[in-house]
């Protein structure tokens, strides 16, 4: 899989499908190239950001940079004094 500025964005791995409705709703990417996503995670990919599909898939569309989002830190319980 490529955007469609010809950067690898890595391979298809599987399909994301809505059974109810019999369609694909995007592909799943095992390993990313970590150019494009932080860490080389794993992403799914929206199927209408598909340009075309043959022995490539193009993108109409990716982000610049996709990066992990950061948990906000767990406050701690109010301790109540007896």
């Amino acid at each position: 899989m490529y955007t469609n500025t010809g950067v690898f964005l890595g391979n298809v791995n599987n399909l994301v499908v809505d059974v109810e409705n019999g369609a694909v709703d995007g592909v799943f990417v095992g390993e990313t190239n970590p150019l494009l996503v932080e860490g080389g995670r794993a992403v799914s990919v929206p199927y209408r950001w598909i340009q075309s599909v043959g022995d490539i898939v193009i993108l109409r569309y990716f982000p610049k940079r996709v990066s992990l989002k950061k948990a906000a830190p767990a406050v701690p319980a109010a301790v109540s004094e007896r």
